[in-house]
């Protein structure tokens, strides 16, 4: 997600830089026991079988190494894998293997006897019951009810818990694999794809592009596909396809304006898998094939903006990364920057106003919530010892877009362009630390213009709590309209003809944002009948009203917002509507009540979250 920083002389920043691996060659990443400048994977060949009974992949997994300094270890992470031999070479020569004491959030090492010869290691294995990058659904949790559905999640640090790996985002490798899958099921990867199932249950997949760990995806389910354009397609369950593909047509010309502002797509094909409901996030942006939620699914095209999102991670991500997840921003920040100069490609200045109004407002709510003095508002972040997922917030993604919106006002468009383009050309395939980035800001657009970094206050933006009061202003006349539409409400307390005048998604959830805090179930009501909240298909509206409906005791909309929990697993749709039933002691009963019945529908992730939010101790009791 974000965070950055810099200040002059910008030399006395880069002097002082954290250094990617410490001077005893070891790893400086804090989320993964490997040892990277000493020994180092370089290409991955992946064999195994995915087995829905005992919900269990096994197989082997041979990694190509570099032992860089001839030692006689290499360290792999490792969730909850259960390894059963490791081997060298391709005439598999036995040797010895350890597993180091379990840490919170990491797992354990898995350490490897090597010799300064070895460039092979095979290491063979079953994951375990509580692998959490894996969500195992019965038919009755997919769309179509027939078959059972796999799908992984491997960033942050899940990719250990279904393949044995060095599992930071600064190391990169290719990859090569064979999936064996039952018969009437495709399996898909992050990679190049099928498009049809076969009859024997056997894929192969190739990613000739370095990736780190964390973009290892695998699919397996009843899917099918269809095609957009000669590049472009999507994958998904028969029941959904259709409608995902009238919803996603203009997928096609988002990569042509991606593509347009900051060279050309390097992956080959752009493909989506729209997933089953319980998937946790809105789009994840595996290589070649991008996992998205089908609650954009609004049947309006009015959620398509979250593809321009997971689509410029295909350069800002995945084609030049973090090194290191207390480098998030260098992902999310710079995605959103990319993803709102696509839409206003696509869809107009207005609407890219009014998308940064929004970022604008989560920005300050996630500062107030957090604190403005608190380092976790930092760009560049510190999450030693606690997970990486907890950076997944606002300051990674919307503080890092603001301190680039800043730069761009500071040099204008056309240089600041300029220089985004070579900075993904130049870095292409590599991840880099917030020091490295800075450094490429120096070197290739400050260049040694002191005027200019006082103008911007890099140091001020990526080391420094809260927001910067140089943060550029946003606003939008459309809302300043609906502003004005709210205020006549208020004085003549008729509803009357606003559904005419607010009529688009951002407006309409702008305009729910913006009602006033004296607000009566009644008044609800005849909103409800103007605009009909509680019936819209569009999940942001959903989310926004269904939160005023709880505070507001709007009954009306119980039953809505129960089946939308019940059929809804992405994160961060669905937990603030948890949080708001806590607030008091009829709806913690409610809520205990409806997460009782939609857990077993959710993926790990998401239910780990809210048993700590609910203080759920012993969940088999209440189950």
């Amino acid at each position: 997600m974000k965070k950055l920083l810099f200040f002059i002389p910008v030399l006395m920043i880069l002097s002082c830089k954290q250094k990617t691996q410490s001077e005893d060659g070891q790893n400086n990443d804090p989320h993964s026991f490997s040892n990277p400048a000493e020994a180092v994977v370089k290409h991955l060949d992946l064999d195994i079988k995915v087995d829905f009974e005992k919900q269990q992949i096994a197989g082997k997994a041979v990694w190509t190494i570099e032992n860089k300094t001839g030692v006689d270890e290499i360290v792999f992470d490792n969730s909850g894998l259960d390894i059963e031999k490791v081997t060298l070479g391709r005439e598999e020569k036995k040797t010895t293997y350890k597993t180091g004491p379990e840490k919170k959030y990491m797992g354990t090492a898995l350490q490897v006897a090597i010799t300064p010869e070895t460039k092979q290691v095979n290491i063979y294995y079953k994951t375990g019951k509580e692998a959490s990058a894996l969500q195992w659904l019965n038919p009755q949790q997919t769309a179509g009810k027939k078959h059972p559905y796999l799908f992984t999640q491997s960033q942050s640090i899940a990719a250990r818990s279904w393949v044995p790996c060095q599992d930071s985002p600064g190391i990169r490798f290719t990859y090569n694999a064979k999936v064996s899958v039952p018969k009437e099921l495709l399996a898909l990867m992050s990679a190049e794809n099928p498009q049809v199932r076969n009859e024997t249950g056997t894929y192969e997949f190739k990613q000739v592009h370095p990736i780190p760990s964390y973009l290892l995806a695998l699919a397996v389910g009843d899917i099918v596909f269809k095609s957009v354009d000669d590049r472009t397609g999507i994958y998904a369950e028969p029941s959904v396809l259709d409608k995902a593909v009238y919803e996603f047509a203009d997928m096609g010309k988002m990569v042509h304006a991606a593509e347009k502002l900051y060279g050309p797509y390097r992956w080959g094909r752009y493909d989506l898998l729209v997933l089953p409901p319980s998937f946790p996030f809105g789009g994840m942006e595996n290589p070649n094939l991008t996992f998205i939620t089908p609650t954009v699914l609004a049947g309006d095209r009015s959620l398509v903006s979250i593809i321009c999102h997971e689509l410029a991670h295909s350069w800002s991500g995945n084609l030049v990364t973090n090194r290191t997840w207390n480098d998030f921003w260098l992902n999310e920040g710079f995605t959103n920057y990319f993803e709102r100069r696509i839409d206003e490609e696509i869809f107009g200045k207005n609407e890219a106003a009014m998308q940064e109004v929004f970022a604008k407002q989560a920005l300050e709510a996630a500062v107030k919530d957090m604190g403005a003095d608190q380092k976790d508002t930092h760009l560049k972040t510190d999450y030693t010892d606690r997970s990486p997922d907890e950076g997944t917030n606002d300051i990674a993604y919307e503080k890092g877009y603001f301190f680039l919106r800043t730069i761009e006002e500071a040099v204008g468009r056309t240089k600041f362009d300029a220089f985004l383009r070579n900075y993904f050309d130049s870095h292409a395939f590599q991840s880099l630390s917030t020091e490295e980035f800075l450094a490429d800001l120096d070197k290739n657009l400050i260049k040694g213009d002191t005027e200019l970094a006082k103008k911007i206050r890099i140091k001020d933006w990526v080391y420094g709590p809260g927001i910067p009061s140089n943060v550029v202003a946003v606003g939008s006349e459309r809302f300043k309209v609906i502003d004005g539409l709210i205020a006549g409400w208020k004085k003549t307390g008729s509803v009357k003809g606003l559904s005419k005048e607010i009529a688009s998604s951002n407006e309409k959830k702008y305009f729910i944002s913006q009602l006033p805090t004296d607000l009566t179930a009644a008044k609800m009501a005849d909103l409800d009948r103007e605009f009909n909240f509680t019936g819209s298909e569009n999940t942001d509206i959903q989310l926004n009203w269904y939160t005023l409906a709880i505070r507001y005791h709007y009954t009306y909309a119980d039953a809505r917002i129960k089946a939308y929990l019940l059929e809804n697993g992405r994160m961060w749709h669905i937990i603030p509507l948890y949080k708001e039933m806590l607030t008091t002691p009829e709806g913690a009963k409610r809520a205990m009540a409806i997460y009782i019945e939609a857990r077993p529908n959710y993926h790990p992730l998401t239910y780990q979250t809210i048993d700590e939010i609910l203080k759920v101790k012993n969940i088999s009791g209440l189950l």
